[in-house]
């Protein structure tokens, strides 16, 4: 027993044949990166693989490069998602060529840990080096849904990997068992694959602890040394296992160990029980079940017994597993609920709000609530008057504001207004006016006839009121 080499080294998968289970992913990552090996380069140019950890994503295209003879970059998205890196790096290297191999292959984990916030600039240059790479370029990610990687998503040929099941991850443990040529108990095998949680990696990992530890690997070892993983689980993965589960102990645990919370898991399950369950009757029992964990929520809350909430989670667990009884699910996907859209986009319009409001407030020499409440609403209307843009386009220039602050302000005349202000642009400053110095005199005069008028008014109602008096 070699124990100088980690197994999960030593067992990588050399051939895509090897890699376990995944034959949808197997067949469309074959027929994508068979176009670049061609000289062909595919309508999209980028592959965005997405599952949960330890499911072959990485050693899949590790496998396939070595069929098609492509040499592997392999980055971390950790390490290189800032713009400058990413520039650096994966820009550089999508219009290299390799000096022995066919072709080179641009491999990045976990693009997914992209923070906006704090890598800005990241996810556009990656969009840049995607729209011009002569290279294959290839992503990793566990959850392809979150908001920030949205536009690469767009760009990408979507690969799926699925969980693997407990009888794939035992026929790998089985091999591992035989080349090193160690007693395994067929049930300690299944016990490992049970307590993985469909990762290969951690199961590989585990067994190699048990037998470098006491040189077999029975039943109460196992028991004895490795706990169920205790890892959360995406709302994607917390929806599927709940729908698929087929007892009420794994539908239970989908949600205790969801990464949401339960309230929100309400409300996804709210919205995709009709996408998955057909039948009407099925129906009715899941929103049942949904109906009673609010009623029981809301008990909590009042009363202060949170002690209720352990039924919460068998109704949204057990409750929404069960309530299907015909044994059809649809394979219609799963969807945002309106309620969590509605919410992304109220918090985008938030944000610009707030930045404007603190640009504003430096400017004017005035607090942010003074801002939002007096100046933001006149400005509002301002760029909503169709009839005189020229005001908004110039207090835009003026303040530099970006295009999704004038969004904001202008709404429905947004184009109208940034087409003002590349007017006032390209124009010489006196080509472009805002009245004409006639229109000017003519209204002070008139503001002068008007006080005079009024002047004149309050005089002879005084002089009524004095006769009415006398």
């Amino acid at each position: 027993m070699d124990k100088k080499i980690p197994w999960i080294v030593k067992y990588r998968p050399r051939r895509v044949e090897e890699v376990v289970d995944q034959d949808d992913a197997k067949r469309l990552l074959r027929e994508w990166l068979g176009q670049w090996a061609r000289g062909r380069v595919p309508e999209r140019r980028a592959a965005l693989l997405y599952g949960p950890p330890g499911v072959g994503k990485t050693s899949l295209v590790e496998a396939l490069a070595r069929e098609f003879d492509f040499e592997v970059l392999e980055l971390n998205a950790s390490d290189y998602r800032r713009k400058t890196d990413i520039e650096r790096t994966v820009g550089v290297a999508a219009g290299k060529r390799p000096l022995f191999k066919k072709g080179l292959l641009i491999l990045m984990d976990e693009v997914d840990g992209i923070d906006p916030r704090v890598d800005e600039g990241g996810v556009e240059a990656l969009l840049e080096v995607v729209k011009s790479t002569s290279n294959p370029l290839v992503f990793t990610a566990n959850d392809p849904w979150r908001e920030q990687i949205r536009p690469l998503r767009e760009l990408c040929l979507m690969v799926e990997f699925k969980e693997l099941s407990e009888g794939a991850i035992v026929s790998l443990l089985q091999r591992i068992c035989e080349g090193e040529r160690l007693q395994c108990d067929k049930e300690a095998l299944k016990l490992i694959a049970e307590r993985s949680m469909g990762d290969a990696r951690a199961a590989v990992n585990d067994l190699q602890a048990v037998a470098e530890g006491y040189g077999r690997v029975t039943v109460d070892v196992v028991r004895a040394l490795i706990r169920g993983r205790d890892k959360s689980l995406n709302i994607w993965r917390t929806l599927n296992s709940i729908v698929y589960a087929k007892q009420a102990w794994m539908a239970k645990k989908a949600v205790t160990q969801s990464e949401v919370d339960y309230e929100t898991l309400i409300t996804w399950l709210s919205d995709n029980i009709p996408r998955k369950y057909t039948e009407p009757e099925d129906l009715y029992r899941a929103y049942e079940a949904l109906s009673r964990a609010t009623l029981q929520i809301a008990r909590s809350k009042t009363s202060g017994e949170w002690s209720l909430l352990p039924y919460v989670f068998d109704l949204i667990g057990p409750g929404i597993t069960f309530a299907r009884t015909s044994g059809s699910i649809s394979k219609e996907k799963y969807g945002f609920p309106e309620k969590v859209r509605l919410a992304i986009q109220l918090k985008t319009t938030r944000e610009i709000r707030e930045k404007l409001a603190e640009q504003l407030a430096r400017n004017t020499l005035t607090s942010k609530s003074t801002v939002k409440n007096e100046i933001i609403p006149y400005l509002t209307i301002i760029f909503r008057n169709t009839s005189n843009p020229i005001i908004a386009a110039r207090i835009a220039i003026g303040y530099r504001l970006d295009k999704e602050t004038i969004k904001f302000l202008a709404g429905p005349n947004t184009e109208n207004v940034l087409k003002t202000i590349e007017k006032i642009r390209k124009a010489k400053p006196e080509e472009v006016k805002e009245e004409k110095p006639e229109t000017k005199k003519q209204s002070k005069t008139t503001k002068e006839e008007r006080t005079a008028k009024n002047n004149k008014a309050k005089s002879t109602g005084s002089l009524d009121e004095f006769l009415k008096r006398s």
